[in-house]
């Protein structure tokens, strides 16, 4: 199937799965995870509808970005974002999805100052406990929400998961559980300057159960753009750092 009759099929299914559970498939932001795909299939897609990218890589995203300067599209960073790639991580991004740490912030917030600008971000959530992904504990979310609220360039407009890699449905849902239940606990809170507007949680695998469970943006690549060469642990590292 061409990548045109892919993105269709992927808009269907996410109006079906919005459907079940009440929601306007409008109500839905798709964001095209572009990982290792080629200007050109890139603009296959945009062509074909797809107005948002998401990259995973800082240099990778730079060279997409000046590629793909002429088209009109937001761009979102949606992996780990080290602090020295902050500088040029807001070369490109409308958003980032995946702010987990108060240094990260503190950094962010330096940059934009000296820019004289704000910037919408998603705090990064790690629900499904796994050492080997990155995201604030949720026990520890809204204590690090407020801290980060302080930061007047930035404005937190959600929350981001990557949900369990298996195929049982039961833990996989739960990870959504946890953050949409996070999710309504911090809108109850009120915290000055923290909107819950988005949350960023499903991809090819999962992106329908997602939505069921509360998603309103999903990252989906594979779906879209078909299998990728390069391993997940390329965009998501095993061994945590950040160096």
């Amino acid at each position: 199937m061409s990548i045109k009759e892919n993105l269709e099929n992927v808009k269907q299914n996410i109006a079906n799965a919005a459907i079940k559970t009440g929601k306007k498939p409008e109500d839905i932001t798709l964001v095209m995870a572009t990982k290792t795909v080629d200007v050109d299939r890139i603009r296959e897609a945009i062509k074909a509808g797809g107005n948002i990218i998401g990259e995973n890589k800082i240099q990778e995203a730079l060279k997409k970005y000046q590629e793909l300067k002429d088209e009109k599209v937001e761009w979102h960073f949606i992996g780990h974002l080290q602090t020295n790639k902050v500088k040029d991580a807001l070369k490109f991004a409308h958003m980032i999805h995946s702010v987990d740490r108060l240094p990260l912030a503190e950094k962010l917030d330096h940059r934009l100052m000296q820019e004289v600008r704000s910037l919408d971000i998603l705090v990064q959530v790690n629900t499904s406990h796994e050492e080997s992904k990155y995201g604030i504990e949720p026990e520890k979310a809204i204590s690090l929400i407020k801290q980060i609220a302080k930061y007047d360039t930035l404005n937190i407009r959600g929350l981001m998961t990557i949900g369990l890699f298996t195929k049982d449905e039961v833990k996989i849902r739960k990870c959504f559980k946890v953050l949409k239940a996070l999710c309504d606990t911090i809108a109850t809170e009120g915290i000055d300057r923290v909107q819950m507007d988005y949350l960023s949680m499903g991809m090819t695998n999962d992106y329908q159960i997602a939505i069921e469970e509360g998603a309103n943006m999903v990252r989906i690549g594979t779906a879209i753009f078909g299998a990728r060469n390069t391993p997940d642990a390329y965009y998501w590292p095993s061994e945590k750092t950040d160096q």
